[in-house]
């Protein structure tokens, strides 16, 4: 396993694509230049101001697939040629109304249907606010009164989750619910566990998402082991780190509480690699979804596979990375036989920009990820210019 063959990473790239990517690293790497670069997106997208054109084929090529499911046809036949699976993500962001989250019912739907039609992947995420209020997920998470009229508008967001999770269920797909800010996600755990125990009993079609930087998920993880072990359910985890960092330490100050959030890197990455270890070893309840573009964590995955006799293309066990990044660890990984998919985001690029700046936002913040992927694309021009 050579994390360092860039000839395998980016074989599925061609040499103008190549050079796109070497200067939109380029980019971020250059500190308050690229901040400065994101705030004036972020202006521009408040004043709406046509930015289609300028993402087109920059920004948006790199991490995302296409405009809707049919562009993304091209990338995903591309990804499969070289072992990895595609996963359809609808990113979307600021959904409000009910009409809104509707809409997002339907498409994940939709997205559903096109995946087992058209066998593109064998996976569906979403994120939980695209499919009800974040306020009324921050009020049931804390306890507060709600309203019968709220109560209707719950039940309402727990039967998007069950229409999504008996589709899926029906035609074969695994199911991803992206966690979000802590003050919210007791109530995302809450619907994904009720899931778990209707449509995972003979297998899993629902996966919850633990971050990893939060100090509390091991201990929830192992609870949550424990609670569903008793009644024979299979578990299923996809295992990341976390988005929201800046955000969650932002309001723990202002508001003069416990901040959730590991005090630094090496805590989390102890608690990914012990969340991870525990999965593993008891295979036999989970299903695990590893969610990381560690190289250190990815390899611990491998070796662990095998110290717990686990077959490298055991559908139990997926590794991801996102599209446009990593793709030293996800090739690497698919030419020796695991099971890998990339996070493939789609949607009209207006609507989709909020994602990409908050996936620029944090990817520049770990300035030794941004340089690892200038670094290996480096490499791959001066080896095909050799």
């Amino acid at each position: 396993m050579d994390f360092r063959d860039t000839k395998i990473a980016f074989n599925y790239k061609t040499n103008s694509e190549l050079n796109k990517a070497y200067y939109l690293f380029k980019l971020l790497s250059l500190g308050y230049l690229s901040v400065l670069g994101r705030k004036l997106l972020k202006m521009l997208l408040k004043i709406n101001f046509p930015l289609e054109s300028l993402f087109k084929n920059t920004v948006y090529a790199q991490f995302c697939g296409g405009l809707d499911i049919d562009e993304c046809n091209s990338v995903i036949s591309n990804l499969k040629e070289n072992n990895v699976y595609a996963i359809l993500d609808y990113s979307i962001e600021g959904s409000t109304t009910e009409n809104d989250f509707d809409n997002s019912l339907k498409k994940c739907l939709n997205i559903l249907l096109k995946c087992s039609d058209q066998n593109l992947s064998k996976f569906l995420v979403f994120k939980p606010s695209a499919v009800g209020r974040f306020s009324l997920y921050k009020k049931i998470s804390s306890k507060a009164f709600i309203s019968d009229e709220e109560k209707g508008e719950w039940d309402r967001v727990v039967g998007r989750f069950h229409r999504i999770c008996s589709l899926a269920q029906e035609k074969n797909i695994m199911v991803l619910v992206d966690a979000e800010e802590s003050w919210i996600q007791p109530a995302i755990d809450d619907i994904v566990l009720k899931m778990m125990k209707i449509f995972n009993k003979k297998k899993v079609i629902v996966f919850n998402t633990l971050q990893a930087y939060r100090k509390d998920r091991f201990d929830f993880l192992v609870k949550t082991h424990k609670k569903l072990k008793q009644q024979n359910i299979y578990c299923g985890i996809k295992l990341v780190r976390g988005a929201y960092m800046e955000k969650e330490r932002a309001r723990a100050l202002k508001k003069k509480y416990d901040c959730p959030i590991c005090d630094n890197k090496e805590k989390t990455d102890e608690l990914f690699n012990k969340s991870m270890k525990y999965i593993l070893e008891n295979i036999k309840d989970f299903s695990l979804f590893v969610g990381s573009h560690n190289e250190f964590s990815n390899r611990l995955a491998v070796d662990l596979m095998k110290k717990n006799k686990i077959e490298k293309n055991d559908e139990k066990v997926w590794f991801s990375q996102l599209y446009g990044m990593s793709d030293n660890i996800s090739f690497a990984l698919a030419k020796n036989g695991y099971n890998v998919a990339k996070y493939l985001p789609f949607g009209p690029i207006k609507e989709v920009i909020p994602y990409l700046i908050r996936r620029l936002d944090e990817n520049s913040s770990v300035s030794i990820q941004t340089n690892r992927e200038l670094r290996l694309i480096s490499t791959e021009i001066k080896r095909r210019n050799s």
